[in-house]
């Protein structure tokens, strides 16, 4: 993966810096910095690269305020608080945990030994309180991914630590599927035995049936890099689509299975035409159209059904996407590279191109 997205940002960098155009009907031809024909986002009223949040796939202004606050003054109670008040049966609260583990896992990183005092101090302070026990383990989780890599003694001695406070937080808060879901990328990481993934599955099943965070998490386990193969990964994305019900996105799911199994090199020129891939392209447009505006998983899956439309050249369609997500990169499949800003930003200026070069321009895109 790491191989096909270093061609595709190289290529994409280079035709930003010479800055190609298509023109209808005459191929890419040159365009001089400042002309009319030169590609450009800030005109459609895109965000510029520096101010792309990184930290979210989408807005939640509630979330980022508790964030500032706890950042700025190392108190916890206003992340408390919040979690206390998010439902522990819909999406946000599993996004919000992820948040906090993030930005506690990121001060470590930045600042050895200092970062992330808050979260200590919550954990300390407060054991009892299932918040912090979820945002604990989920932290571990992060961790172990950003510190260290799968096989070493260290990456198994941090999992185990996460699998245990993901049962301590079970158990401080039964019935929230949010203990289970952080402990599905825990049985990824130690190579749980089928049956025992099955059984941790089926408890996310039984609380959260219809859960996206859920079954991403799970794909992951299913996929071919992992502990299964193609097949597995794509029977269980299309079972989870054929059951979902009416406006839920988990029909988006089987797109994120043909994103995991991409080959390292496209050989087929027109790969993301097949019908393979066009299939699960419809199946997460119509999941996206079917959705409700507000709901969490929505800028999910539109970060990565435009990586698709813009791969197809449907340059109208992957507009509207960018128009509906535009400020946040914090997603697959931005987050894969050193510089998800920057590879988002390659993206939508290749939209951008191709969009202008089939007659579009900011006077015809659709606005909500």
């Amino acid at each position: 993966m790491e191989i096909l997205w270093t061609l595709l940002v190289l290529g994409a960098l280079t035709a930003l810096v010479v800055r190609f155009v298509f023109r209808r009907g005459g191929g890419i031809q040159l365009a001089r910095p400042g002309s009319p024909d030169a590609a450009d986002p800030a005109a459609y009223g895109f965000a510029l690269q520096e101010e792309l949040d990184v930290r979210m796939p989408g807005p939640d202004q509630d979330l980022l305020d508790v964030l500032a606050v706890v950042q700025h003054t190392q108190d916890w109670k206003p992340a408390q608080r919040l979690l206390a008040e998010t439902p522990k049966e819909g999406e946000r609260r599993w996004q919000r945990v992820q948040a906090f583990a993030g930005a506690a896992s990121l001060e470590l990183a930045q600042r050895p030994g200092v970062g992330g005092a808050w979260l200590r101090k919550w954990r300390s302070e407060a054991p009892k309180d299932a918040g912090a026990a979820q945002v604990h383990a989920e932290f571990l989780v992060q961790q172990a991914w950003r510190s260290s890599s799968v096989g070493r003694d260290d990456f198994r001695i941090i999992l185990e630590e996460a699998r245990t406070v993901c049962g301590e937080s079970a158990l401080l808060a039964p019935g929230d599927p949010v203990p289970y879901i952080t402990e599905l990328a825990v049985a990824r990481g130690l190579a749980y035995p089928r049956p025992e993934f099955d059984q941790l599955w089926a408890k996310v099943m039984d609380r959260a049936p219809h859960h996206m965070g859920a079954h991403l998490s799970a794909l992951h386990y299913h996929c071919e890099k992992w502990h299964g193969s193609r097949a597995q990964a794509d029977e269980f994305a299309t079972a989870a689509a054929a059951r979902a019900p009416r406006g839920s996105l988990l029909s988006a799911l089987p797109l994120f299975a043909v994103y995991e199994h991409i080959p390292d090199v496209v050989l087929v020129s027109d790969f993301y035409r097949t019908a393979v891939v066009s299939r699960a392209m419809e199946g997460a447009l119509h999941a996206v159209h079917q959705a409700r505006a507000d709901d969490p998983v929505l800028p999910l899956v539109r970060h990565l059904l435009v990586f698709f439309l813009v791969r197809g050249e449907r340059w109208a369609e992957s507009m509207d996407q960018f128009v509906a997500l535009d400020g946040y990169v914090g997603a697959v499949p931005w987050t894969v590279s050193e510089d998800p800003a920057a590879t988002y930003a390659v993206c939508r200026a290749l939209a951008v191109a191709g969009y202008e070069a089939n007659g579009g321009s900011p006077a015809t895109l659709r606005r909500p």
